[in-house]
């Protein structure tokens, strides 16, 4: 049985401002407030692992450190068929300048490398996102979530991040970027993963 979280405020540790509004919608219903790691004034973390709960748990053991308070980390990506899984673990990495992120950049290197490929339709791929809740005496709870789909080129939409305009879940003519906020949270990756933290840790 997993442990219940009893506190009002979370803590996420992310920088990420699209990650945290997505946490924000899917806390909201149940009255919980969360806070950034931008607003504790937290250092990102260096992620060394090469698997999403390896990287979810250096980024919630590292924030519960700096701050004493049980934290909730999220490590995700997407895993494309055509490139044998990659980016995975490395997708904000692919979009990494100097200047910050660019998923642009990144979604179009991966177009290219499935072309360079000769990748044939439909191009599958899957998001995973892993949550992992860690308190201060050091017990964790992991849960994962992932969605199958499609990836299309040219890019579709101008809502969500990252990967989302060039995503188009299993059942769906849109992509993820062409969707609301509310329609991509009640079938995405990090919904499911959610859905089990909350029915693990919240219900």
């Amino acid at each position: 049985m997993s442990r219940r979280f009893e506190g009002e405020t979370l803590l996420v540790a992310t920088h990420n401002a699209g990650k945290l509004e997505e946490m924000r919608e899917l806390f909201a219903p149940l009255g919980v407030t969360i806070v950034g790691a931008a607003e504790k004034g937290l250092a990102e973390p260096e992620e060394t692992e090469t698997t999403f709960v390896g990287n979810a748990r250096i980024k919630a053991r590292a924030a519960v450190a700096a701050t004493g308070l049980p934290a909730l980390a999220d490590d995700s990506g997407i895993e494309v068929d055509g490139l044998d899984g990659a980016p995975g673990v490395y997708t904000a990495d692919w979009a990494e300048t100097p200047n910050g992120r660019d998923f642009v950049m990144a979604m179009e290197k991966t177009n290219r490398l499935l072309n360079e490929r000769g990748a044939s339709e439909p191009r599958t791929a899957r998001f995973v996102s892993t949550l992992v809740l860690a308190w201060p005496d050091g017990h964790d709870e992991v849960f994962e979530g992932h969605v199958s789909g499609q990836l299309v080129w040219p890019m579709r939409g101008t809502l969500g991040h990252g990967y989302d305009p060039m995503f188009q879940p299993d059942g769906e003519t849109r992509t993820f970027a062409e969707m609301s906020f509310a329609e991509k949270n009640a079938m995405s990756h990090r919904a499911r993963s959610f859905e089990k933290l909350i029915q693990g840790c919240f219900g």
